[in-house]
């Protein structure tokens, strides 16, 4: 689901405040690589692709869209605009109820053209191996955007290959070309080497296999301990127990991975992990860490994991031996400094991604709070599961809360729309820089606005967390003044009832 992420250089903000001047710094490498990461018609500016899953296509229910938007010097654009399916030319198969086109998605350049390719998961798609085998999909980029595509991959039945969480890219190999991960058995790293082919041909695969009857549930690479190899990190539950997380990690060789490696807590124990993941170095120590969102409460589970009302994330911070869990640091909305305050079901830490947000060259985390109740001062809990995003501000000692930055929601200031119960906005969350000014703009998913049509909310940014005023507006989408767009179905043309637009990003 994650690839390469956190590699946001120092001059990356996102929109969550209200005046100021921008202030862009250099471009450093890992910014630039960041760029081409999800640049997929090569003029230099982030594109955005958003999935719909549970879209209906040509009739058939949930066969899944994705959405791209390409950017501009002027940010995301609606030129150009583009709905990829099953029944797109050039893109293999076929739309059938329940194939789920846009499970998950990546980017990465795997041809080696220097365009950034669209990693489609098909996790519900039935083929001769059985039912719900899953697939794995590429569109390729090229100067003209994406256009064709390839099949990559299949499972075994029941395999839901390219399922949400169960595909990541990152050169695990350090052989300079990207390499698609993905899960095979619920549990099993299955890598499929690069360089890729326009055919869909690629160099081989491995089974690195899960010793416990887990499930994976994210995927994310880095480097976490500092020896310059491309490692993965999996966010994992215990198939015998729901809410039993934990936090696991593959350890790059040079020509492949070694086999996991647990997390372990200050006690000993296996340390209880979340849902989603990332990783980059936030206290810039030379080391990628791991940030963990565990969303869920209510559970036996709760007894073992430290602030867990509402949800909470964790910082873990990378060493020369890999992660150090004894060191990890832990947040919710109770935490000192974080905006909000926890309540059972918030689901604070959905979706968590690394960028530096304000500018100060450390990277911070965005995140989503889609089961935040929001209303009025007379009915406060006028709309449940509204939703909201949160930034938590990385420092030299980690992720501590300190400098933390605002809510926001659609009651917020110049956010087009209203809250409404169920909308969950913060579902889903992606940072990329859509107008290459060197700052990584926010986009945010509603899967449940307007009745599970879904919607997307993209942010221009500025530095120090300051709303750009002014903007030039995008034809046919809705832009406040301050440049923050929103886009739902009627802007793409696609079937509207049950889409759930805005349920994941490509990285």
């Amino acid at each position: 689901m994650r690839g390469r992420r956190g590699r946001w250089g120092a001059a990356v903000a996102v929109v969550l405040a209200v005046t100021g001047a921008a202030v862009p710094a250099a471009a450093d490498s890992a910014t630039t690589t960041a760029r081409l990461q999800d640049d997929f018609n090569g003029d230099g500016y982030a594109d955005l692709a958003v999935a719909a899953p549970a879209a209906t296509v040509g009739g058939k229910a949930k066969a899944g869209y994705v959405a791209v938007l390409y950017g501009s010097k002027n940010g995301l654009t609606t030129t150009g605009r583009k709905v990829f399916t099953q029944n797109t030319a050039g893109v293999p198969g076929s739309a059938e109820a329940g194939d789920g086109f846009g499970s998950a998605l990546d980017t990465a350049d795997l041809d080696g053209d220097g365009y950034a390719d669209l990693v489609v998961g098909v996790g519900g798609e039935d083929t001769s191996a059985g039912v719900d085998t899953g697939l794995v999909e590429v569109v390729w980029g090229g100067a003209h955007g994406l256009a064709g595509g390839a099949s990559v991959a299949s499972g075994k039945a029941y395999d839901q290959l390219g399922a949400k969480g169960r595909l990541t890219v990152g050169d695990v190999g350090d052989d300079g070309s990207p390499d698609v991960v993905t899960v095979a058995n619920q549990h099993d790293l299955r890598v499929l080497k690069g360089p890729f082919a326009r055919s869909g041909a690629y160099g081989g695969e491995v089974l690195v296999p899960d010793r416990y009857d887990s499930r994976v549930l994210d995927l994310a690479t880095g480097d976490v301990n500092g020896d310059g190899r491309t490692d993965v990190v999996g966010a994992e539950n215990d198939a015998d127990e729901f809410d039993s997380r934990r936090v696991v990690y593959w350890l790059g060789n040079g020509t492949g991975l070694n086999p996991f490696t647990l997390v372990y807590d200050i006690d000993g124990a296996g340390l209880q992990g979340g849902e989603s993941l990332d990783v980059g170095d936030v206290n810039r120590d030379g080391y990628d860490d791991i940030v963990v969102g565990r969303a869920i409460d209510g559970y036996d589970s709760d007894h073992d994991a430290y602030l867990a009302k509402g949800g909470r994330i964790a910082w873990i911070p990378g060493t020369v031996g890999g992660p150090d869990g004894v060191q990890a640091q832990f947040l919710n909305q109770d935490s000192p400094s974080v905006p909000g305050t926890a309540e059972k079901g918030d689901r604070f830490g959905t979706d968590v991604q690394l960028g530096d947000v304000d500018g100060d060259g450390w990277l911070d985390v965005l995140t989503g709070v889609p089961g935040e109740d929001l209303g009025t001062p007379t009915d406060p809990d006028a709309w449940p599961d509204a939703g909201a995003v949160v930034v938590l501000a990385g420092r030299a000692d980690g992720l501590t809360g300190v400098g933390s930055h605002q809510v926001v929601t659609q009651e917020t200031g110049n956010v087009p729309g209203t809250a409404e119960k169920g909308d969950a906005f913060g579902t889903a969350v992606h940072l990329g820089d859509a107008n290459g000014d060197g700052l990584a703009d926010a986009a945010v998913g509603a899967p449940g606005e307007n009745a599970n049509t879904g919607f997307v909310w993209t942010f221009r940014s500025r530095a120090s967390y300051v709303v750009e005023p002014g903007g030039v507006p995008l034809p046919a989408t809705i832009v406040a003044p301050n440049g923050t767009t929103a886009f739902g179905n009627t802007l793409l043309g696609t079937t509207a009832t049950g889409a759930r637009l805005g349920t994941g990003f490509a990285s």
